[in-house]
């Protein structure tokens, strides 16, 4: 397998409505993520993107995008029709085929634009679950009722967990939603969705996110301390609500073992929705460890981009890295209802 490594990062701040359309986002991002890697443009051999057409109510939209990240002269280029961390992980495989090496990963998503919880059922069981037309919001309370009734969290968990997202935003100039709420205070507002409250629920964003990924001696030519992609994989779980326990993350542990149990200094957690990151840091296991620095953005709870927050997770991860804040770091990323579908990164900071 070749060395990989994340050589730079960049995004776009999360809006409520965006002032950019897709070409201006795009393009916005991919220029810093290519001026930052130090390449020049015609170096990069392979471009993949990551978006939703569903979002913006057109077709192709990602074909139009393209004008953002530049298709002239002719470029190799994909895409996948899912968050931008999986454009990531094709990149990587299209990496280890050799015959190039460096590649531009970016995602875009303006859920703005839409009705989104009409858009959100989509992506559900079509015969048992979609014709009940449960939005998002909705699937994750049963979730969280699941997790109570289980009696492994408390809604106080769930509180603690949006307390320190929202602190830890405070930091982060691209988050949207930021503060310094109590636990207490935060269980004095009203539930919207039992046992959800607003602030359990992750905010609408718009925003886009890009970054360069890198092969071998070149990365280690051209970045002082490049990002190091140790292990990547993801897994997905069945389709039906009522296959899986959905207070555990099976998908999560599978994604996640070949990176050991060493745990990581920061970990960067796609977890939209409060107790959402518990199941995610117990699937984890021994990667979380008691020093970890689970969320030092604010997570997707400050800022959740759609087709874009889960790249950001990793991107951000690698960002620590990059400017020598961690050795060792963790990028996750989730799609589907309920943390279907998860992908794990882990990356160090030296050989």
């Amino acid at each position: 397998m070749r060395d990989v490594a994340i050589v730079s990062f960049a995004q776009t701040p999360s809006w409520r409505r965006s002032p950019q359309d897709d070409v201006e986002m795009v393009q916005s991002v991919c220029q810093r993520a290519v001026e930052g890697s130090g390449l020049p443009r015609d170096a990069i051999g392979f471009t993949v993107s990551g978006s939703c057409d569903l979002l913006i109510g057109r077709p192709f939209s990602f074909v139009m995008a393209l004008d953002g990240a530049g298709a002239w002269p002719p470029i190799s280029e994909s895409h996948v029709e899912m968050d931008g961390a999986w454009a990531l992980y094709e990149a990587w495989v299209r990496l280890q085929h050799g015959d190039v090496d460096a590649a531009l990963v970016y995602a875009f998503g303006r859920p703005s634009c839409g009705p989104l919880p009409d858009v959100m059922v989509l992506q559900l069981d079509p015969y048992c679950v979609a014709p009940l037309w449960p939005d998002a919001i909705s699937i994750a309370a049963l979730q969280a009722r699941a997790l109570l009734d289980a009696g492994r969290a408390t809604e106080r968990d769930f509180a603690e967990v949006v307390a320190r997202s929202r602190r830890a935003a405070l930091d982060n100039p691209d988050a949207q939603l930021r503060g310094d709420p109590t636990p207490d205070a935060l269980l004095a507002e009203p539930t919207t969705t039992a046992p959800l409250r607003r602030h359990d629920c992750p905010p609408i964003s718009d925003g886009a996110a890009a970054l360069v990924l890198v092969a071998g001696d070149l990365a280690r030519r051209i970045c002082p301390r490049p990002a190091w992609i140790r292990s990547i994989d993801h897994r997905i779980e069945p389709h039906g609500l009522g296959m899986r326990d959905l207070t555990r993350s099976t998908s999560t542990t599978l994604a996640a073992r070949a990176a050991g149990d060493a745990p990581v200094d920061v970990a960067e957690l796609h977890a939209p929705f409060s107790p959402q990151e518990l199941i995610v840091r117990e699937a984890l296991g021994g990667l979380i460890g008691p020093e970890t620095r689970v969320n030092p953005s604010g997570g997707a709870l400050a800022a959740n981009p759609m087709m874009v927050a889960g790249l950001s997770r990793l991107g951000l991860a690698a960002r620590e890295i990059l400017e020598g804040r961690a050795r060792r770091a963790l990028g996750h990323a989730t799609s589907g209802p309920a943390l279907q579908q998860n992908l794990v990164c882990v990356m160090e900071g030296e050989r």
